[in-house]
Parts: structure tokens; C-alpha cells; sequence
């Protein structure tokens, strides 16, 4: 065989470039094939941490109350407090860094299994500024393309060339090798940090009140406002009740976010309620009610779970 490929390389030169190219090929296909599905297997193996908790969120919650948003989603809304007044099950789908493409995409999986009877989506203000880094976050998405046919739509905004790259097996887990260890290792198994999603901070914030002047217009994200309403829409076609919710910050800003504006008309159109405390005097009055100036900690997610469900009972 190998005096055959020395001959073949010598009176042949083309056909013996195919023939490596085509081990090449092989190799790669092979090795990405194995290597993926194991970096697969280990991913959905998970037992803790933010791809765990998406994970549970997107195939197996069926909580009567579901609470969506980023980081103030999971550390501002205690399901305790929800369970026990407005006497539902509840369970927080918040992540940490993600937006509103990642919180529609999981919307689109839930209301293909079931319909919860209330959705709380936690709106941040400047949600609707254009930011690349926003269609980057897509990314802890990327697992799910392959089984979930409805998120497709979302995960492939990331980039015009994301169908394609999805073909690989690897790609989908090549940022996440480090957390795949993380929540697979043994003593991850004995330690969860959430309750039923919620993620408290118990830390204190012991500065200053800071104050921002904010713009008041900036460049808004169509897509992100299309999502948005999209969002809406899914909610009330599926006969969910839906209240947006804008939670806390310490700090003053001078001028009202035009998101929150957007997005507040957007949803009185919709007749859907939409809870404004960005600049609760309750909360901007009291430091021991926050974690760092963008998020409450356990004290503080108490009391504004507490005040949400007054709203919920009241409307």
C-alpha cells in the first residue's frame, strides 16, 4: 500500500492531493461528529449553573407562574413569595446577561409544551438600544438548536451565517467547556445555588446613591421592539397572563429611559399592565435593600416580590 501511494504520488500528484484531502475531510468530519456529541451528552448532563437552569426551563418546568428576564429576573423575584400568595407554583427562567431574544426563544419552547397561567417578563431598561453584544449573547442558545425547531428563528439572528456553522457538532459548545466541567463535577451535584431558579444575593451595598444622566432617545433596535411585541402576542394568543415589570435600581437618573417609555406604550396597546419601579422611592431610599446599584439582594427581592403580587392581586 505504501509503495502504492509513493508511486501514485509520483505519477499522479492530483489525484494524490484529492486522496489526502479526502482523509482530510474524513478526519475532521469524524472528530467533530464524536467530539460534539460527547461535549453534548456532558452538557445536558448538567446539574447546576445557568445552562442547568435554562435547560429546566426550556424542556421540563410546568410551574403555573413562569418569571422572565435577565439578571434582576433571577435575583428580584423570589418564587416562595408568588407560591404562597397568589397560591401558584412558580419558577424563575431569569439568566444572567441574557435579553430579550433569549427570553422570546425560551417563551417559543414553554408555550410548545404547555401554557402557564401568568408570565412576569422583567424589562431592563435600555432593552431596545442597538448593541451587537446583544445578538452575541445568543450564543447560550446554541445547544438547543438541534431539538427545538421553534427557536430556530432566534438563534439564527446571531449571525447570517449561523445555520451553516451550526452543522458542526462542536460549535454549539465550543465556549462552554470550562462550564460543561464545572456543572458536571461531583460536588456541583450536592450544591444548588438557585430555589426554583431564583438566585438570592445576600451581600449589602453600603455606597452612595449615584446619579446618571441619561440620554433620553438613543438608537433603537427594531428587531428587539418586533421580538417584543412578539412576545406579547405569543403570551395572549396562548390565553397567558402577562405583566411586564421594570424592577429597581440605586441609582437616580435624571431622564425616564426611552425603552421603558417604548415598551410601556407598546404594552398599553396591548392592554397588557406594565409596572414601572426603576425609580421606586421605596427602594432608591435604602441601600440595604440592594446588592450593587443594579441589583437587589435577598432582603430586597422579598420586598419587591412581595409588592409585585400586590399588583397581580390588585389588577
Amino acid at each position: 500500500m505504501l509503495k502504492f501511494l509513493v508511486y501514485d504520488k509520483k505519477r499522479n500528484p492530483y489525484k494524490y492531493f484529492f486522496f489526502k484531502l479526502i482523509i482530510l475531510f474524513a478526519f475532521v468530519f469524524v472528530s467533530d461528529f464524536l467530539i460534539g456529541n460527547l461535549l453534548r451528552y456532558y452538557y445536558f448532563k448538567q446539574q447546576r449553573g445557568a445552562d442547568y437552569l435554562t435547560t429546566y426551563s426550556i424542556d421540563s418546568t410546568k410551574a403555573d407562574l413562569l418569571i422572565f428576564g435577565s439578571s434582576r429576573a433571577s435575583h428580584h423575584y423570589q418564587p416562595s413569595v408568588f407560591e404562597n400568595r397568589l397560591n401558584l407554583t412558580c419558577y424563575n427562567a431569569g439568566r444572567d446577561g441574557s435579553f430579550l431574544f433569549n427570553h422570546y426563544a425560551i417563551l417559543e419552547a414553554v408555550l410548545k409544551r404547555y401554557s402557564p397561567k401568568i408570565i412576569i417578563l422583567d424589562f431592563s431598561d435600555g432593552e431596545f438600544l442597538k448593541n451587537e453584544d446583544n445578538y452575541d449573547r445568543i450564543s447560550s442558545l446554541l445547544p438547543y438548536y438541534k431539538n427545538h425547531p421553534e427557536m430556530r428563528s432566534i438563534i439564527e439572528l446571531k449571525s447570517p451565517y449561523e445555520k451553516f456553522k451550526l452543522l458542526s457538532k462542536i460549535y454549539p459548545y465550543n465556549s462552554s467547556l470550562l462550564i460543561i466541567a464545572g456543572g458536571n463535577a461531583i460536588f456541583s451535584k450536592k450544591k444548588r445555588e438557585d430555589i426554583n431558579g431564583y438566585i438570592p444575593l445576600t451581600r449589602v451595598w453600603n455606597d452612595s446613591i449615584r446619579n446618571e444622566n441619561a440620554p433620553i432617545k438613543y438608537e433603537i433596535d427594531s428587531t428587539k421592539v418586533k421580538i417584543y411585541e412578539s412576545f406579547i402576542r405569543d403570551c395572549l394568543n396562548s390565553k397567558v397572563k402577562l405583566y411586564i415589570s421594570c424592577s429597581p435600581h440605586f441609582i437616580k437618573y435624571t431622564h425616564r429611559d426611552y425603552s421603558i417609555i417604548l415598551a410601556q406604550e407598546i404594552a398599553k396597546k396591548y392592554n397588557i399592565k406594565f409596572f414601572d419601579h426603576l425609580q421606586d422611592s421605596i427602594f432608591i431610599n435604602n441601600s440595604e435593600l440592594f446588592a450593587d446599584p443594579l441589583h437587589l439582594n435577598d432582603k430586597g427581592a422579598q420586598l419587591f416580590s412581595n409588592n409585585i403580587a400586590d399588583s397581580i392581586l390588585s389588577n
